[in-house]
């Protein structure tokens, strides 16, 4: 019996993975900038008590600061985009942790810099300001430092708390390396009787099969596999909640979640809004999910039903080339410059196309300053891996658009507004295949697409947010997060957002285990925020044209020159108060009318 088995790195297609020359050009040249980055630390430290002396000081340590840290960027992003190729090749996990060591040494070598600003007499920024108006382009940054003032420590604290940083990385690490190179999964029979390796990348499009059984043998192996091993994801998702309760204590938090949201100047007042908005519409999930058990023939729809299509329609597998052609035309409404920005990433390898052994799973969009952006993906010519190009290459164009118009030290967008192009790309994708729909179960098809990402961005982000909120209190009540305890709360939060008609299959309780995103706690909810922020800018552009999308340009090129609230604020969506979030939930609703009707 033939069985498919991932292809090693060794033997993709070079055409049809990434080129990071532009990052460089080989190990070696890698190895020689390493060495001399961490001489040039030096350079930093003769700054220290001297940043209050003339706005020449400030603005030269600033800049010196930069420069490094552009550097360090560099050198970072490329050991892990090395490494995520293949997990298993040593030399650039090795790469990658030195990286990482490098920037906990830089971090150390400007420790001082808040506690030395904040002691800066009051009106001095001011006339730094007027005296040298270079330094104005620091303004935000320098500002934040200020609107931070209670939370950061004296230079000794602050260098203990850098120091810890690596030794903190270790809970992520850990997963990362189970995840991505240690898991193996069964080999189960696919719908056309042949043996199939279960793999991260091919566990969606198994979960789509029509065949029931196929879903079923999936679902129990992957989340067998996980299960063998509930003691030790539960200890280190619970060493990273600890991890995270540490430095929210160090800062005076009143939680992790006031922790992470303050470094965006982000009320927690969004994040409980977020649920409760959600909570308050379940019933139009419950609704979703008594039609896809009605249209399934299904007695029980179960959790390993949740994937697969519930029209009566085929849609058509597609190459890559067919992938690109369909994005390239959904975003037309963006405008010519927009399109050519796109054909030169999809002409130029900035995308890591196809899955191989020991590479990371899922996509993800990353740049660095001064370069193009990149893009992994793990294609499987599914329609979700079309939106998926769609998706990550509005995080790719997000960072182009910020990148040729703010400075390095305003060009890091904020993550709340990170997910908002990206969604947006997606929604003007799906209103663009719908138009185009060749027969009525087309576009049966594709409204049923559209509910799901309405479910599995707003809905399913949302039950992740409420799991880590809730998770993150037992940590700082003093609760020992089990594995037990944790696939409880996971369990009735499926229970909960699901309804009625759900069975609540047992594998499903392990699911918090294989989620990356938990190891950067508090980041999930930005998916929801983002996606109802993206509806009504893709609206906009649909519905105005020209003039809409000259304005949601501008939000691409804003950077994190303004606090990502009044960014938005701008642009008209107030993520202040719910309506974003009850505007999206509302479109949900009537899109579901809709293939109710036509169902």
């Amino acid at each position: 019996m033939h069985i498919q088995t991932l292809p090693s790195r060794s033997n993709m297609n070079e055409a049809f993975t990434w080129d990071l020359s532009p990052l460089y050009p080989d190990t070696g040249a890698f190895e020689k900038d390493f060495e001399e980055a961490g001489k040039d630390l030096s350079a930093l430290t003769d700054f220290k008590n001297h940043l209050s002396d003339s706005p020449a000081s400030l603005y030269g340590y600033l800049t010196e600061k930069d420069r490094q840290l552009l550097r360090l960027t560099r050198l970072y992003s490329y050991a892990f985009q090395k490494s995520d190729e293949d997990a298993a090749n040593s030399t650039h996990q090795s790469q990658k942790s030195r990286a990482l060591r490098l920037y906990m040494d830089f971090n150390s070598a400007t420790a001082y810099e808040g506690p030395e600003i904040l002691d800066f007499p009051e009106g001095l920024l001011e006339r730094f300001f007027k005296e040298m108006p270079e330094l104005k382009i620091y303004r935000h940054y320098l500002e934040d430092i200020l609107r931070q003032a209670e939370r950061i420590l004296s230079p000794e604290a602050e260098q203990l708390l850098s120091l810890s940083m690596d030794m903190a990385a270790s809970p992520q690490n850990i997963f990362n390396m189970f995840n991505n190179a240690d898991i193996r999964f069964p080999v189960i029979t696919d719908e056309t009787g042949q043996a199939v390796e279960i793999t991260h990348g091919r566990f969606i499009s198994l979960m789509e099969s029509r065949n029931r059984q196929v879903r079923k043998d999936a679902f129990t192996g992957l989340y067998a596999a996980y299960k063998a091993h509930a003691n030790t994801l539960a200890a280190v998702y619970q060493a990273n909640v600890k991890k995270e309760l540490f430095y929210t204590r160090a800062r005076k938090y009143a939680s992790s979640l006031e922790s992470r949201l303050d470094t965006n100047n982000i009320p927690v007042s969004v994040y409980d809004q977020l649920i409760d908005a959600v909570h308050r519409h379940l019933p139009a999930m419950y609704r979703y999910v008594t039609l896809r058990k009605k249209l399934l023939g299904a007695s029980e729809l179960h959790m390993y039903d949740v994937y697969t299509p519930i029209i009566d329609y085929a849609y058509p597998k597609c190459t890559y080339d067919q992938a690109k052609a369909m994005v390239l035309d959904g975003l037309a409404p963006l405008g010519e410059d927009y399109i050519h920005r796109l054909r030169e990433g999809f002409d130029n390898r900035w995308i890591d196309v196809y899955e191989n052994r020991g590479k990371r799973s899922g996509a993800y969009s990353t740049c660095v300053y001064g370069t193009h952006p990149y893009v992994l993906m793990n294609f499987q010519g599914q329609l979700n891996d079309v939106f998926t190009l769609a998706h990550e290459m509005g995080h790719a164009l997000h960072s182009s658009y910020t990148n040729e118009t703010q400075a390095f030290i305003n060009s890091d967008y904020s993550i709340f507004v990170a997910e908002i192009a990206s969604t947006c790309n997606e929604s003007l994708l799906m209103n663009y295949l719908i138009d185009h729909a060749a027969s009525p179960e087309e576009k049966k098809y594709l409204l049923n697409h559209f509910l799901d990402q309405f479910k599995g961005t707003l809905f399913r982000q949302t039950m992740f947010a409420e799991f880590e909120k809730i998770t993150h209190s037992m940590e700082a009540e003093g609760q020992t997060l089990t594995a037990e305890a944790l696939c409880q709360i996971y369990h009735d939060l499926n229970q909960t957002y699901f309804g009625p008609d759900m069975v609540i299959d047992p594998g499903i309780d392990m699911e918090w285990a294989r989620i990356p995103h938990f190891y950067t706690p508090f980041y999930v909810y930005q998916y929801a925020t983002g996606f109802s922020a993206a509806m009504a800018f893709s609206n906009r552009i649909l519905g105005e044209g020209e003039k809409a999308v000259h304005a949601y340009k501008n939000f691409l090129r804003g950077g994190c020159s303004q606090y990502p609230i009044d960014l938005l604020k701008s642009c008209g969506v107030d993520m202040t108060t719910p309506q974003p979030v009850e505007t999206a939930l509302d479109l949900f609703e009537h899109v579901l009318s809709q293939l109710e009707e036509l169902c």
